[in-house]
């Protein structure tokens, strides 16, 4: 799975949880926290791919 993807993923799973604590369950709330530290992690991955995209396009 790319990253791009992983991230839309990522990003569906924090809503959902988040929309489950906000109508009370605390376990969610846990959930939606691990699912934003995903999503820094997967954010960084395709920050430096887009930083090695973009040099090999000047090079050319």
């Amino acid at each position: 799975m790319e990253t791009h993807e992983q991230l839309i993923v990522l990003l569906e799973q924090y809503k959902f949880e988040n929309e489950k604590f906000a109508r009370g369950n605390k376990s969610a709330g846990v959930r939606a926290r691990k699912a934003l530290m995903e999503i820094i992690k997967a954010s960084k991955v395709r920050r430096s791919e887009i930083q090695e995209e973009k040099e090999w396009i000047v090079k050319k």
